[in-house]
């Protein structure tokens, strides 16, 4: 029987947990209600799975802390983080942290326990918009791209990278055409691209792989790992 331990500090959060999980048939289901109520519970359960929310502290313990203690008990427990916080700086902290997995509070009951399911096998989890998000803020992080170059500009270099046409990358996005070409053009003044071509190799060298990946970008990676 899978045993979970949900750390929360919201009673209706706590309350809504359970009842999904109780409708997929998890019966052993423990509460916590502070950071340190939750790692005694952890060290004495042994839970199967931990969801957790970060926005705690209790006794210089954050919610990050917590992630890091429980990784370094177990390597192989499924946590995943439950938050409000959609920061792509707060989500990278957290997967550094040892998270398995990452779900906003405002998603739907399928995507929780979507969440849910893909920890549980030991997979992580992290819906396509955040690791958009993540994934685009390490590239700003490790590389020399602009600081005027915008998200949205972001992305279409990485599906460039990729080699996607305007028309795939418009389908991808769900834009039109019309505001990929905009994107392209805007990202050619911002890098000195004089052309289409040239834009592309700059994409690849803005957004790259690291060695050993296949020549795929870091953004494909992010799709086909983190969603499960």
């Amino acid at each position: 029987m899978t045993c979970v331990l949900i750390i929360d500090d919201h009673s209706i959060v706590l309350e809504g947990c359970r009842h999904l999980l109780e409708d997929i048939g998890i019966g052993k289901i423990f509460e916590a209600r502070s950071v340190i109520a939750g790692y005694r519970l952890y060290r004495r359960e042994q839970p199967d799975v931990v969801i957790v929310d970060l926005a705690m502290q209790g006794q210089g313990l954050g919610g990050l802390d917590l992630i890091r203690r429980m990784r370094q008990q177990d390597s192989r427990l499924p946590i995943l983080v439950f938050s409000m916080h959609g920061d792509p700086v707060i989500v990278s902290r957290a997967f550094e942290a040892g998270a398995t997995g990452y779900l906003l509070k405002d998603s739907l009951p399928e995507d929780m326990l979507e969440a849910f399911e893909t920890v549980r096998r030991g997979k992580p989890y992290l819906n396509h918009d955040l690791a958009v998000q993540v994934v685009l803020l390490e590239s700003r992080n490790r590389s020399n791209v602009p600081a005027d170059v915008t998200p949205r500009e972001l992305q279409v270099l990485a599906l460039l990278a990729e080699g996607k046409s305007y028309s795939e990358i418009a389908d991808n996005l769900g834009v039109s055409y019309k505001t990929v070409v905009n994107a392209c053009s805007q990202l050619k003044a911002k890098l000195g691209a004089r052309n289409l071509p040239e834009l592309i190799r700059m994409s690849l060298e803005y957004i790259s792989s690291s060695p050993g990946r296949n020549g795929r970008t870091e953004l494909a990676h992010h799709r086909g790992q983190l969603r499960g």
